[in-house]
């Protein structure tokens, strides 16, 4: 499979900045992090994802005690599914993300920064998804660490990266960064929403550095607009 990639260096980020392609933010990362509709609307991603081809091998549960109604569908060039949104908080230790301001925390993500550290919960927009299983295997699919994401919320998109897994057969879950961008309550242990989240994830596709919100959304935006052409 073809591998779609960014990586961001200094330089191609000041060039981006200048030709007006990124948030003029000096951190490098929005705080805190924002959706954004570019040359896609996310009510046109939405059109592409009103029916179901289901890839996975039968349903998932949006949490441990709910029925398994969640299919993983497929689409040219990516895959996709609609559930609610729980919030992980795991990675590296912050004030918002911590084992006092969450009970299920774990001090690491499945995927790291491209210094070996955990991933920033609170300050990078990532969606998790499942742990292989006979279910779905993500990484079977075209999908890994660092793949980005179209997340959408109401009328709000947020271009993101897969940056953790989770249990195998359970889905909807995305970071306090992505939640908070998306107007979602982000409170890891009383947050998240119920329902009408979709995940949109782009096959093939890497941003390196994975902790590059900037390179999510240039490369998102390409990638969103492919999407809607070819679907």
């Amino acid at each position: 499979m073809r591998i779609r990639s960014l990586t961001l260096t200094a330089a191609s980020g000041a060039a981006l900045l200048a030709a007006g392609l990124l948030p003029a933010v000096a951190s490098g990362v929005p705080d805190p992090p924002f959706a954004r509709e570019g040359p896609v609307e996310a009510a046109d991603l939405l059109a592409k994802t009103a029916s179901c081809e289901p890839v996975s091998n039968g349903l998932y549960r949006t949490d441990a005690t709910s029925a398994a109604t969640v299919p993983v569908c497929g689409a040219h060039g990516a895959v996709f599914w609609k559930a609610d949104m729980d919030i992980d908080c795991d990675g590296r230790r912050t004030a918002r993300c911590n084992e006092v301001t969450d009970p299920w925390f774990q001090p690491d993500t499945a995927f790291h920064q491209s210094d070996g550290e955990p991933l920033r919960s609170d300050s990078l927009p990532f969606v998790v998804v499942p742990s292989a299983s006979g279910l779905w295997d993500y990484s079977a699919a075209g999908i890994q660490g660092g793949s980005v994401a179209a997340v959408i919320h109401d009328d709000r998109l947020l271009y993101a990266v897969v940056g953790d897994t989770g249990p195998g057969r359970i889905i909807g879950e995305a970071s306090y960064a992505a939640a908070e961008a998306l107007g979602i309550d982000p409170d890891p242990a009383t947050g998240g929403t119920a329902s009408d989240v979709t995940y949109i994830l782009f096959k093939g596709s890497r941003v390196a550095p994975v902790e590059s919100h900037e390179a999510a959304v240039t490369l998102g935006e390409q990638l969103a607009k492919e999407f809607v052409q070819n679907n």
